[in-house]
């Protein structure tokens, strides 16, 4: 086990958070010493909006074991793998099920946390059993039991999701990369930038980004923070943003249009008071 204290900009994909206690465990023994105060669970740092300030609680990733798979994607998959890795995997393979998460840059963890996918497919497709870490040890779950909907579930309170079992179908190469490819296609006009993905979730038939965009919001800065040109569901970080430009920005769209945010925020953040830019 690892413990330091660390810039959480340098673990998140949106590139702003402050300081905490970070624990990087690797076996149940540190899962159980890790979990005896105040915790987070960090995964690949996506999704995220961190304060300035940071956070007070420890900070824990996930490593060694709970890091581990089978190449041939049988048997248990840890929570801190990549999907982007398993998804390879799978197209090697011949194997269908995760085609829907491609360009998800989440670890297993935080995916099933927030149900994660995209108009293609979401994590809990591809669930058979979820194990997590609750109330001192280790508990098997079906995913009928955890209440998985859109980009939500409800696991138990305090839960860490350690390892679960993938449902894929046997299929060819050809036919897995055709969907990976259909779903690539779909993504060509996501920005480049830091982000933490998409920002807010989209409501009921109707598509985030292109609310934000007919309202005209598109290109709307706050300091160094700036809803993308190509898409206005990302928010993006043009170098040295705050987590309070970030969140001014949240606000800024949330004043025009009643959506709801899609990432996990740490911390307490206030809007900065930083001019508006187009």
């Amino acid at each position: 086990m690892k413990i330091a204290r660390l810039p959480l900009a340098k673990l998140t994909t949106i590139g702003v958070g402050g300081e905490a206690e970070v624990w990087t465990v690797e076996t149940l023994d540190d899962l159980k010493t890790a979990t005896q105060a105040p915790y987070r669970v960090l995964g690949n740092g996506s999704n995220l909006l961190v304060s300035d300030a940071g956070v007070p609680e420890r900070v824990i990733r996930l490593a060694g074991e709970f890091a581990e798979w089978r190449p041939d994607l049988a048997g248990w998959v840890g929570a801190g793998v990549l999907l982007p890795t398993l998804l390879q995997a799978s197209a090697r393979l011949g194997l269908s099920g995760l085609e829907g998460l491609h360009g998800v840059p989440a670890q297993v963890g935080g995916a099933v946390k927030m149900n994660a996918g995209t108009r293609f497919g979401e994590m809990a497709d591809a669930l058979e059993l979820v194990e997590l870490y609750h109330d001192g040890g280790l508990q098997v779950y079906h995913p009928s039991e955890l209440g998985f909907r859109y980009r939500h579930s409800e696991l138990p309170q305090g839960s860490i999701v350690t390892r679960v079992k993938l449902r894929l179908t046997p299929s060819t190469q050809e036919a897995v990369r055709a969907k990976i490819a259909l779903v690539d296609a779909a993504r060509k006009g996501q920005p480049k930038k830091k982000s933490a993905g998409c920002a807010f979730k989209n409501p009921p038939g109707d598509s985030a980004g292109r609310l934000i965009d007919v309202s005209g919001l598109k290109g709307t800065t706050i300091g160094r923070a700036m809803i993308s040109l190509e898409h206005g569901n990302f928010l993006v970080n043009l170098g040295g943003a705050t987590a309070a430009e970030m969140y001014a920005l949240i606000r800024k769209v949330q004043a025009v249009l009643p959506l709801e945010v899609e990432w996990d925020i740490w911390g307490e953040i206030a809007p900065a008071e930083t001019e508006v830019s187009r």
